[in-house]
C-alpha cells in the first residue's frame, strides 16, 4: 500500500506528506500567491496547493458565492507562473480543478497528482475526466458516507485511475472538535486499502498531529500568511509559525511511532539492569549454608538470579560466604 506523488512516496513506513493548502488565500494576487509559496516551504511543507477554476464554470452567477470566487479567480498563466515558482522552491505543486477544463489546464501544467474537493466526491463527469490523466488521486470524503466513497472509488479505478489516496474530512469551517471523528482514519485504511490521510479544518494544528499518531498517510492544512487577512478561510488557517510547529510535532510523532516491534530499546538497557530484581542474601550467610526463604530477599539491580528461578534454587547450597545484599548468581551454588 503505497503511491508516489513526484519523488515522494505516500503510505504506511514511510514520512507523512504535508500539504500547505493556500486553496484561496492568495485572494486573487500571484504575489501574494508565491509569498504563501516561500512560507511553506520555510515551513518544511512537501507541496503547496491551490484551488483552480473558472467561476462561471462552476458557479451559477445567482449563487451567493458566485462574486467572491469571481474576485479570488486566477488566470491560467498566474498558475503556470505558481507552478515554476513552486518547483523554484523545491515544493510540488498541486491544485484542485473545480471545473473540468482546468483537468486538462493542469495536466499540462504538469501536476503530479489530481486532488479531488470533497464537494466533487459525487461530481463523476470530473472524476471520469480525472481518472483518465492515469495520474494519483487524492480524494477528500467530507459530507460523504462510506457507500458514497465506494461508489467514487470504484468509479475512478474502472475508468483508469490506478493510485489512490482518500483524506478522511469534515467539510465544516472551522470543525467542530467533537465532529473531527479521527477513528474512521483506520475504518478507511482497513476498509479500502489505500494511504489515508486527514484534510484538517480545524482551529490550532493539534488534530493534525493527533491524526498522524493514528495512521494518517497525508496531512493537508489550510495555510495563510496572516489570519486576519481578508477572505473566507484565513481564520481557520495554519499561519507560518504554526505550520512550521505544526510539521516539527508531526516528524516527532512519527519518530514516537515506531515500527510496532517491542522489544528492549537501547535507551532502555541500562534501566533494565539496574531496575529489575534480583536473588539476594538476606543476612550474612556462609559457604554450605542452604538458601532458604528465610535466608534471600528480592532486590535490585537485576544482576543475579532473576526472582522467576526462586524454587530452582531454595535448598541449594552455597558455595562462598555471602554479606547481606550481596546478589546471589548461579556461580555461588553447589550442584543439585
Amino acid at each position: 500500500m503505497g503511491i508516489y506523488i513526484g519523488d515522494k512516496k505516500i503510505g504506511d513506513g514511510e514520512p507523512t506528506f504535508i500539504v500547505a493548502e493556500a486553496g484561496i488565500n492568495h485572494n486573487g494576487e500571484v504575489e501574494i500567491g508565491k509569498k504563501l509559496i516561500e512560507e511553506a516551504a520555510k515551513a518544511g511543507a512537501d507541496a503547496v496547493k491551490f484551488q483552480s477554476y473558472q467561476t462561471e464554470l462552476f458557479v451559477s452567477r445567482t449563487s451567493k458565492h458566485y462574486d467572491v470566487f469571481k474576485k479570488l479567480e486566477l488566470s491560467e498563466d498566474e498558475f503556470r507562473e505558481l507552478s515554476k515558482y513552486a518547483k523554484k522552491h523545491k515544493l510540488i505543486f498541486l491544485s484542485t480543478p473545480l471545473n473540468l477544463e482546468y483537468v486538462d489546464i493542469l495536466n499540462d501544467i504538469g501536476v503530479p497528482a489530481f486532488k479531488v474537493a470533497s464537494s466533487d466526491l459525487t461530481f463523476f463527469p470530473l472524476l471520469e475526466k480525472i481518472a483518465e490523466t492515469r495520474k494519483p488521486v487524492i480524494l477528500s470524503t467530507g459530507m460523504s458516507t462510506l457507500s458514497e466513497i465506494h461508489e467514487a472509488v470504484d468509479f475512478l479505478k474502472e475508468n483508469g485511475a490506478k493510485e489512490i489516496t482518500l483524506l478522511h474530512c469534515v467539510s465544516a469551517y472551522p470543525t467542530p472538535f467533537e465532529e473531527v471523528n479521527l477513528k474512521v482514519i483506520p475504518v478507511l485504511k482497513n476498509m479500502f486499502k489505500v494511504p489515508v490521510g486527514y484534510s484538517d479544518h480545524t482551529l490550532g494544528v493539534e488534530v493534525s498531529i493527533a491524526a498522524v499518531a493514528l495512521g494518517a498517510n497525508l496531512i493537508e492544512k489550510h495555510f495563510t500568511l496572516d489570519k486576519n487577512m481578508p477572505g473566507p478561510d484565513h481564520k481557520l488557517s495554519a499561519d507560518p509559525e504554526e505550520f512550521k510547529n505544526m510539521v516539527a510535532s508531526i516528524r516527532t510523532i512519527e519518530s514516537a511511532l515506531g515500527d510496532g516491534c517491542k522489544r528492549v530499546m537501547p535507551s532502555e538497557k541500562d534501566a533494565r539492569i539496574h531496575g529489575r530484581r534480583s536473588i539476594v542474601a538476606k543476612i550474612p550467610l556462609k559457604a554450605g549454608d542452604l538458601l532458604t526463604k528465610d535466608r534471600i530477599a528480592y532486590k535490585r539491580p537485576g544482576t543475579g538470579i532473576e526472582t522467576k528461578f526462586l524454587n530452582l534454587i531454595l535448598n541449594r547450597k552455597l558455595k562462598k560466604n555471602k554479606n547481606a545484599d550481596d546478589v546471589i548468581t548461579w556461580d555461588d551454588l553447589l550442584g543439585g
